[in-house]
């Protein structure tokens, strides 16, 4: 009872109070603020487990990532800066590219004018070791494609099928038929991995999940990483924090808190 702690949960945090299991609480580390907190669980283990757990990322290699400045971009950044001369090209808008080699990215490309893949190729001819895959659709083969030998492809999320704040059937079939799928006897001839991932399924791996949490936290108290918070909402304002990720103006995670109304709280103290 006290404790300043982080929770994990597949839905429902929008709110003032929630009841999750004992489990999937965690610690805050000394010094870290709750929006911190509320920024680093999903996106730093999603990005730990897709680069060291499936990638085996080390010494020396290169990895793409696929939404550079959002929230699992800016901690995949910051994880990859932990291994030793790995060479990071990251696709993100024109206006985040000084953001971006400031954090680490050796090679950010405009996806929105140039073809990601050429752009690739033109500095690195064989292809990248890891390829992070939130995007989906057609870009799956683009990044199957763009492998070495030995390389993986880990997808994680299907963002093209988002194209505005109203679906788009037409996208949404367009990145249904063009979906990524292979067999085991094209792997075989290819010497490639694909993996997927998705934490909100992992509900019930208690070790598995507090040991990279445990690893995290270890790497936030050295200062090898640190949650990059782009903006902060109060709940009444959900509309705009969602309207930031959708015009793909942010840089790092949009929070939300829940603050209380001001006249409530003076009620309240009188």
């Amino acid at each position: 009872v006290g404790d300043k702690v982080m929770v994990l949960a597949r839905s429902g945090l929008w709110q003032e109070v929630v009841n999750v299991p004992a489990s999937q609480t965690f610690l805050m580390p000394e010094g870290m603020s709750f929006e911190e907190a509320a920024a680093l669980l999903v996106n730093y283990i999603t990005a730990y487990m897709i680069l060291f757990d499936f990638g085996n990322l080390r010494p020396n290699q290169s990895v793409l990532i696929h939404m550079a400045a959002g929230g699992v971009g800016t901690a995949a950044i910051q994880l990859c800066k932990t291994v030793e001369n790995v060479t990071i090209f990251g696709t993100a808008s024109a206006s985040k590219h000084e953001s971006l080699k400031e954090s680490g990215v050796a090679h950010p490309i405009d996806y929105r004018t140039m073809d990601y893949a050429e752009e690739v190729r033109k500095i690195s001819p064989k292809g990248v070791d890891i390829v992070l895959d939130p995007l989906g659709g057609s870009d799956t083969s683009k990044g199957f494609n763009l492998l070495k030998p030995m390389g993986k492809l880990i997808t994680y999320g299907i963002a093209n099928l988002l194209t505005g704040q109203k679906k788009n059937l037409m996208a949404m079939a367009r990145t249904w038929w063009n979906q990524f799928s292979i067999n085991a006897l094209q792997l075989l001839h290819h010497n490639k991995a694909v993996c997927g991932y998705h934490l909100g399924y992992m509900d019930e791996e208690v070790e598995l999940i507090g040991g990279v949490v445990a690893k995290l936290v270890s790497l936030y108290s050295l200062g090898k990483i640190k949650p990059k918070i782009d903006s902060v909402w109060p709940f009444d304002q959900v509309a705009d924090a969602m309207r930031q990720m959708q015009e793909k103006k942010n840089v790092g995670k949009v929070i939300l808190v829940p603050e209380a109304a001001k006249e409530e709280s003076k009620k309240e103290e009188n």
